[in-house]
Order: C-alpha cells, then sequence, then structure tokens
C-alpha cells in the first residue's frame, strides 16, 4: 500500500522541490521516513522559526518556493514568525504541518488548539497567509498541496499552510492533480506607450524600485539611461540596479539619503514598480520629508491591484508582472529622443554617502567593519542581514559590488532573520560566499542557526557585529528617555567560542585589522565561521523621518 506521506513526497518531487526545511514531530514522521527515501534534501533546523527563516532564504537565492515542514501545537506556532516575515517581503513559502489525529478532534488529545474553537490550529495563519487548506480526508490532500504550490508562487507570492491530521499521512494514497502552468500577466501596449510619453515629457521624472523586481534590470536600466531618468530604491530594492550606476539615487525615506529625498519631494513624475510605499522608505508618508504627490504624477505598476493607489493616488495604474512592465515600457521609450541630464548626473556622483573608513578606533566603529567587508569579500558576496547597523546602514551606505546582493527582512524587520535565512541562501547557492551580517542581539536569537550551518556543512560566514546591545532600540530610548533600560545588555556570550563549539571556526577581533585577516581566512576556508566583532553602538544616520520620533515627543 503506498501512503498518502509517500504520495506527498512524490508529489514534492513532481513540483521540484529540492529541500524541505522542518523539525520532527510525531505528526509528521511518516511524511520524513517517506523523505528520507526520495530525492528531497530534509534539512534539519533544530527549531521551526529556524526552519522557517532557512526556507525563507532558500526561495529568495533560488526563485523557487521554500517548503517547510512542522509539527502540531507549538511545532507551527514557533513557525509563524518566519513565516510571517516571509508572508511580509512577498516571498513564497509552503508550510506543511501535521495536526491531531482526525478522529479525536475535540476531544483535547496531546498538543491540540482548542481553547476558541476544536482542532483549531490552522487559524494561526490567518492574519498573513494567502491561503490555508485544513485537510480532512486524504482524498483532499493531493489536491490541497498543488493549490497551495499554485497560490504560493502566482500573483503577488506569500505564504501558504497545509494543515494535515496525523492519520491522514498513514491512510492510503488518493492520485494527486497534475501541475498547472501560467504565464504572468504583461502590460497593454497602449498603457507602455503611455507611461513612456509621460516621463519623456517630464522635466525631474524619477523611477522608484520596490523589492518585486527581483529579475534582471537590464530593460529599466535601458529605459533609466535612454531618457536619462534617476532611479531610487526602497529597503528591499538595494542591489536591483548596481550601487555605482551614476543614475542611482539610493535609498529613500528615514534611513535614505539626503539627494533621495529631495529629489523625491520635488518629482514630477514618478514611475513606483513593485513597491508598497513603506511607512520607513517614504518617511512615515509625510510630505514634508519624501515623497509629495501634490503636484506629482504617480505612476504605480504592481502585480497586486490593492496596492495601486493605497497610499498614494495615481494617475496611471497597471496590475502587471512587473519584468515584463519594463521591458514594454523601456521598448515605447526608445521611439521617443534620448535625453542629457549632466547636471543631475553630477550631483549624484557628489552626494554619494559609500563608506571608506580606516579608523584605528576599538571597538570599531560599524563604518570601519563595513569597509572592511567590501575590501575582503569576493564581489558575488550576498549579503544577508537582520535588523540594525547591519540592515540600515548597510542599505544607505555600503556600496554593493556589481554581482553582489543583500538579502534583508523588510516588512516584518524580524530580529532573528539573518543567521538562519543564511544557512537557506548557501544550500541554495552552494558555490558562492554568504556572510550572515547581524548584531549580537540577532545572532542570540537564533543560536539554532550555527549547528544548521556545521551540519549541512554550509560554509556561511556569521559575522556578529557586537554593541552588547539591541542597539538601534537603545539609542532611540537613549535620545528620548535618557536612558538604555532594558536594552543594554550586562554581559554577552563569546561568539567565536560558542560557534568553535558548535563544531565551526571562530574568530574574535580584538584589535582593528583583525576583521580584514578574519575575513579573507573564513573565505579561504570554506567553513561555517563565526567572527566576533566588538563595535561601538552608533546610530545611523536619518536623512528623513519615521513618525515614532513624533509619538515619544508627545506630538500626534
Amino acid at each position: 500500500m503506498t501512503t498518502a506521506a509517500e504520495a506527498l513526497v512524490s508529489q514534492l518531487e513532481e513540483l521540484g522541490v529540492e529541500m524541505v526545511f522542518g523539525t520532527c514531530g510525531h505528526t509528521n514522521i511518516a511524511v520524513l521516513d517517506a523523505l528520507g527515501r526520495s530525492s528531497v534534501r530534509f534539512v534539519i533546523a533544530r527549531h521551526e522559526q529556524a526552519a522557517a527563516h532557512a526556507a525563507d532564504g532558500y526561495a529568495r537565492a533560488s526563485g523557487r518556493p521554500g517548503v517547510v515542514l512542522v509539527h502540531v501545537g507549538p511545532g507551527l506556532t514557533n513557525t509563524i514568525t518566519g513565516a510571517m516575515t516571509a508572508a511580509l517581503d512577498s516571498v513564497p513559502l509552503v508550510v506543511i504541518s501535521g495536526d491531531i489525529p482526525s478522529y479525536y478532534r475535540g476531544r483535547h488529545p496531546h498538543q491540540e488548539i482548542n481553547l476558541h474553537a476544536d482542532a483549531d490550529q490552522a487559524s494561526l495563519f490567518r492574519p498573513f497567509a494567502k491561503r490555508v487548506w485544513d485537510v480532512h480526508r486524504p482524498e483532499d490532500l493531493g489536491r490541497a498541496v498543488e493549490r497551495a504550490f499554485w497560490t504560493a508562487t502566482t500573483g503577488r507570492p506569500g505564504a501558504v499552510l497545509v494543515n494535515v491530521p496525523m492519520d491522514v499521512f498513514s491512510r492510503p494514497a488518493w492520485p494527486y492533480p497534475r501541475r498547472s502552468v501560467t504565464g504572468p500577466p504583461g502590460l497593454p501596449a497602449g498603457t507602455a506607450e503611455r507611461i513612456a510619453a509621460e516621463l519623456a515629457g517630464a522635466e525631474r521624472p524619477l523611477i522608484y524600485v520596490g523589492g518585486g523586481l527581483r529579475e534582471d534590470a537590464a530593460a529599466l536600466i535601458t529605459l533609466a539611461e535612454h531618457l536619462d531618468i534617476p532611479i531610487a530604491h526602497s529597503l528591499m530594492a538595494k542591489g536591483t540596479v548596481p550601487d555605482a550606476h551614476p543614475l542611482q539615487l539610493g535609498m529613500t525615506g528615514f534611513w535614505g539619503r539626503e539627494l533621495t529625498n529631495a529629489y523625491a519631494r520635488e518629482a514630477d513624475v514618478v514611475l513606483a514598480l513593485a513597491t508598497r510605499f513603506a511607512e520607513t522608505d517614504a518617511s512615515s508618508w509625510d510630505p514634508r520629508f519624501t515623497w509629495d504627490f501634490s503636484r506629482t504624477t504617480l505612476i504605480q505598476i504592481d502585480i497586486d491591484p490593492a496596492e495601486l493607489g493605497r497610499s498614494y493616488p495615481v494617475s496611471i495604474g497597471a496590475v502587471a508582472d512587473v519584468g515584463l512592465a519594463i521591458s514594454a515600457v523601456a521598448e515605447a521609450a526608445l521611439s521617443h529622443p534620448p535625453v542629457e541630464r549632466a547636471d543631475l548626473r553630477r550631483r549624484i556622483a557628489a552626494s554619494q554617502v559609500f563608506v571608506h573608513d580606516r579608523g584605528e578606533d576599538f571597538p570599531l566603529r560599524p563604518q570601519r567593519i563595513l569597509t572592511d567587508l567590501r575590501e575582503a569579500l569576493p564581489p558575488d558576496t550576498i549579503l544577508v542581514t537582520d535588523v540594525g547597523w547591519n540592515k540600515n546602514g548597510v542599505a544607505q551606505c555600503y556600496e554593493l559590488p556589481q554581482g553582489g546582493r543583500f538579502i534583508t527582512p523588510g516588512g516584518a524587520s524580524t530580529m532573528g532573520f539573518g543567521p538562519a535565512a543564511a544557512v537557506g541562501v548557501q544550500l541554495a547557492l552552494p558555490e558562492r560566499t554568504v556572510v550572515a551580517l547581524i548584531g549580537d542581539g540577532g545572532m542570540s536569537a537564533q543560536l539554532p542557526a550555527l549547528s544548521m550551518a556545521v551540519e549541512q556543512d554550509a560554509p556561511v560566514l556569521f559575522v556578529v557585529m557586537n554593541n552588547q546591545s539591541h542597539g538601534t532600540i537603545s539609542d532611540l530610548q537613549s535620545t528620548f528617555f535618557g536612558s538604555g533600560f532594558g536594552c543594554d545588555f550586562a554581559s554577552g556570550p563569546d561568539f567565536a567560542a560558542l560557534g568553535v563549539a558548535c563544531g565551526a571556526d571562530g574568530h574574535a577581533v580584538r584589535a582593528p585589522r583583525e576583521l580584514a585577516t578574519a575575513l579573507r581566512q573564513a573565505v579561504t576556508r570554506r567553513r561555517p565561521a563565526v567572527i566576533d566583532v566588538p563595535m561601538v553602538n552608533e546610530p545611523v544616520p536619518t536623512p528623513g523621518h519615521w513618525n515614532i520620533k513624533d509619538i515619544y515627543q508627545g506630538i500626534f
């Protein structure tokens, strides 16, 4: 007899799944048994949040959906933070959870979630998942899985849940449907020509790129160069257009750049691509600081119709795949005469804030850490960050080399994302150098990632920017309340020694020049390594605005 668990694994193979991330439990070991006899690699994550973050990182790096297998009750609740992080960043994630036996529903068996409704754990994903399937019969499992992969990967990608009572896995298998195939929606030619004409006729046009444009940006660059249009980006879109490009204005918003915010305020036509105008990218939507659309034509293209006009009114809105759309607009723009804005290019070049800090202070300033990273790492290194200086400072002032990549938790800004997500990225792209650039708070939040990297032979470099604090919040609290109480640590672990204890290499930086040496050694050795870097707690410059500062001062 073929079981439903075995059929599930066969279906995963046909769907092209290479890896499943997760942990074991009595509700899912039938699936684990089938995985052990398959071509699918199971990555033991040691904690469900680590599993979800690793699957998220794998999805961002590979372009394929991440798959997570977890247990009932606390297994699924531990998964929520990682799944929500993926959902808010439009990353395709399929979570498969075991549940209580179907015939014990409502009798409160071991680990049933039931205080509001019987066997109600599928409701945990309701606030953020695109869709939830609560499977009741083996006949329904294959259809639910096919629909789950379809839903996670089409339209605006996101997280989904397939919740399965454990007895269903052990029942006889039923046939599962073939995978559905379709293409993404393009941009009508007339709309593309209208957008191109608006951009060609503008005096101060701007292209604003969001995180949804993850593929090759050649068409975007062609459009920008033909009409000499500057490009600004959101946090999530750093690296879409090379930082060194002469039309690259940089990031907008609270942690953006002064010139970028000023140009955004004064632009007469803005083409916004696959962006939700997030609060920090938009300076809390305060028109005094970043975006003022009172006299500006906004053209917005997004795969999700709910995003069009949600934050700002649009003059032209289009629901389309952003890659197909920008190719159509670029082609239409070539029928217009080329434009030159030499003065603007000079202003952009003069305003660059990329760090080149060689200071010998110790503990190191964060700018010195970024300088050493830039010089010591291969150009195609993938930086996977957590939250704090490693996210905001890197997005603002780290010149990402062409071929490099920046991956960060944008929508949820999840502390603990970086360590495990970096392992998933490394497993997706085993030949690349992958750095988890994290704070000591983020490393402490996801210690299971170290063991996962060692066990999977994933040579991630865990670079811990160690300021003995939840630094960004401590800065805010010290500024507005006079102390960092509850934010600063009295002591912290020896992360280098912890790395060694887990089977990785460990480097404790004790002098400024030791960081570059440790980085080069770690890159050469191609082993998991922890580099513990003492760092001063120094805030990231904030040319924009964030309304939380008003709240602290009682301004509502």
